[in-house]
């Protein structure tokens, strides 16, 4: 599934229009989790029943389009069917109850209540809602793929307009060329990763730069007065900062991603806890800013877009156990240097990222010869490349040899 998005452009009555679908989206929604509250035997199905009862009752939600009030009872069954897994899976602490919904900015059609032009440049909308016709602003081309493969239709508010979002069903997968080479990542605040051949990549830290002005505009709120138009201009200003930060994370490890997996057939990275991590309130703001977990998730959908193999490898030890002769060095945090009474001096990110690549290969195993240089620190040269990439064998049986 592709999403492909576009700026919206319509008249001030068109926009209200939208906000007043969103407003009801966001109330079918909370009116679904009440009637789960207060029947919890009741399934996604009666949730979608439900919602034709709401447009019975009330009017402005017969005015919506009806698989639109369907998607809004869904999004109530995702919460409760989420909170039900956590249950099952029994993980610590609190479950994830669903709760009330206060700040919804977005309404998704299915495959009615829309219609979309023949130059593909507008978008008209055909409930009772009276949005009307949207032109639409982009990169992307929509001829390249049937209408019949557009299978929702998101409106989506922000800080600086309106957008379209068309989700369009299509299998991505591109071949290129195999490269022989297997990468470790170690991931830090200094330095954003290190890799197993010692190449370091600098943390952009973007919060960090744009925290002068992101402060400023919150001064600028907190000194308004509440409900006044002076400070709903404020707060649009906000969203504006905090949405190019955000903006600027994701172009950032799309990015990286893309190029890390392309210039390598194997990458091991480590599996770390970002939820557990942040609690340490010192580096939660360093760590948040980082967005380690948005570079992993892309990593693993470009590996698997471009075939190659991505490995979350546990992340225990990886800075203490020497990388060349296996012996645990007790370091603090503060201790920047590897330094092993076997002779091995290695920067200690560096040292982490070769012992993630070990234990990745050790994982995937192999069925051709690795031949894996200590001085190239992650260098790769096979007999048979392609089927150490598409085949694998038991770990236990014949594991990699360490670097």
């Amino acid at each position: 599934m592709l999403v492909f998005e576009f700026k919206a452009y319509g008249k001030k009555q068109q926009l209200d229009a939208i906000d007043e679908a969103i407003r009801t989206v966001q109330f079918i929604r909370n009116k679904a989790l009440r009637f789960w509250m207060d029947n919890q035997k009741v399934d996604k199905y009666g949730l979608n029943k439900y919602s034709a009862v709401l447009a019975k009752e009330f009017s402005f939600c017969d005015d919506l389009n009806s698989m639109a009030r369907q998607s809004s009872s869904e999004r109530a069954w995702s919460a409760i069917s989420r909170f039900y897994d956590n249950c099952k899976k029994k993980i610590p602490g609190k479950k994830g109850f669903p709760q009330f919904q206060k700040d919804n900015r977005s309404v998704e059609y299915k495959t009615t209540g829309w219609r979309l032009a023949t130059d593909r440049k507008s978008l008209t909308f055909t409930d009772k809602k009276g949005i009307g016709k949207l032109k639409l602003k982009g990169t992307r081309d929509l001829h390249f793929y049937q209408l019949r493969q557009i299978k929702r239709v998101r409106l989506v508010k922000r800080a600086d307009g309106y957008f379209v979002q068309f989700c369009v069903q299509v299998d991505r997968s591109q071949k290129i060329e195999v490269t022989g080479n297997a990468i470790g990542l170690d991931v830090g605040l200094k330095e954003f990763y290190t890799d197993s051949k010692g190449v370091a990549v600098e943390n952009p830290r973007f919060l960090g730069k744009g925290e002068y002005r992101l402060k400023k505009a919150q001064r600028r709120v907190s000194k308004r007065v509440k409900g006044s138009h002076n400070r709903r201009k404020a707060r649009v200003i906000l969203g504006k900062r905090h949405l190019k930060i955000s903006r600027q994370r994701k172009d950032f490890a799309v990015k990286l991603a893309r190029c890390v997996i392309q210039s390598n057939d194997c990458v091991a990275y480590e599996d770390l806890r970002i939820k557990n991590m942040v609690k340490n309130h010192c580096l939660a703001k360093s760590i948040n800013d980082a967005s380690w977990y948005m570079f992993r998730t892309w990593m693993e959908y470009f590996g698997k877009v471009f075939g190659r193999i991505t490995i979350a490898v546990p992340a225990n030890g990886t800075s203490q156990e020497c990388s060349s002769c296996g012996t645990v060095v007790k370091k603090s945090l503060s201790t920047r240097t590897h330094a092993c009474q076997c002779g091995c001096t290695l920067d200690r990110d560096w040292n982490a990222a070769r012992n993630i690549l070990s234990r990745g290969l050790s994982t995937v195993g192999h069925t051709g010869t690795w031949i894996l240089d200590p001085n190239a620190c992650g260098e790769l040269t096979a007999t048979d490349v392609e089927a150490i990439l598409h085949r694998q064998v038991d770990s236990a049986k014949q594991e990699s040899p360490r670097l």
